[in-house]
């Protein structure tokens, strides 16, 4: 049986992997490489993760909906188990 883990642990998870950049604006740029498209702006610091966290919350609850595989974060895996193919009988 795999381990479950929760869709917070998950977001807490993909986090720790967001990497920020200083604009020449001076405003505040960050993405999750390990989730392609993941990416959000803030004149601050602060304001920028926390639109960040609130991008990964929407691309996660998008994915989830419309069945697209999800990147596995830190072992982390909220994928559907695959189910074996049954063959029909010939």
């Amino acid at each position: 049986m795999s381990p479950s883990f929760s869709l917070s642990y998950y977001i807490e998870r993909a986090m720790a992997h967001a990497t920020y950049k200083l604009l020449e604006d001076e405003t505040f740029s960050g993405r999750i490489s390990p989730c392609p498209g993941c990416i959000a702006f803030g004149k601050t610091l602060v304001e920028c993760r926390d639109e960040l966290q609130s991008t990964l919350e929407d691309w996660l609850l998008v994915g989830l909906r419309l069945g697209h595989k999800l990147p596995v974060i830190d072992g982390v895996d909220l994928n559907p188990p695959v189910k074996p193919k049954l063959r029909e009988a010939v």
